[in-house]
């Protein structure tokens, strides 16, 4: 009998449902466009995420704006300081709630095209999109979520509208677009 009891206890410890998924930063990314002067556009990302995924499917991103890369220091530190104002809101933050189990269900390299809601916090500013994604079972032990289509963001949501314009008399350009598309690859792991 005491065998018995050991060998459940011992499957349910080692059950991948009880544990949470985490994500992997270095294997990941969280990528957007901006399009300045009319038509010139340039990708962009931030370059630290923190997520989870818990037993019950909800997921949590976390984006430290800081960590945005542009490839050109003073328009970073122009973003953080006139754009995202990163010493009142360090972090963006993205939540959406998965069927978890449809995801570990599936066999490695298996695929399933989800349609969820999410909703996006940008300087304390909620909003919701529905987003197209596509999960793949890479193994027993990660999954990883893409966009099938970009996420297009307008900044008007978040309240952005005077730190862009702000950024456009710094840099001295003609325009630049309140709608941005946001591209993500985000792989998660088991502990």
């Amino acid at each position: 009998m005491f065998k018995r009891y050991t060998f459940l206890l011992a499957a349910c410890l080692a059950l991948p449902a009880q544990a949470g998924w985490y994500l992997d930063n270095e294997s990941s990314r969280l990528s957007f466009i901006s399009t300045k002067a009319g038509n010139f556009s340039e990708v962009h990302r931030f370059l630290t995420l923190h997520g989870k995924v818990d037993d019950q499917g909800a997921a949590r991103l976390r984006i430290e704006m800081e960590s945005v890369s542009t490839g050109i220091p003073v328009r970073d530190e122009r973003l953080r300081s006139l754009l995202f104002e990163v010493s009142q809101f360090a972090d963006a933050h993205v939540m959406a709630q998965l069927n978890l189990g449809l995801i570990t269900d599936l066999a490695p390299g298996a695929q399933l095209e989800l349609s969820l809601p999410i909703q996006v916090e940008i300087r304390g500013r909620k909003h919701g999109y529905m987003a197209e994604l596509l999960a793949t079972r890479l193994d027993d032990q990660r999954f990883q979520v893409v966009t099938l289509a970009p996420l297009v963001i307008d900044a008007g949501d978040f309240g952005l509208e005077a730190g862009v314009e702000a950024l456009r008399k710094a840099a001295r350009l003609s325009s630049i677009s309140l709608s941005v598309p946001v591209g993500a690859v985000l792989i998660f792991t088991v502990r």
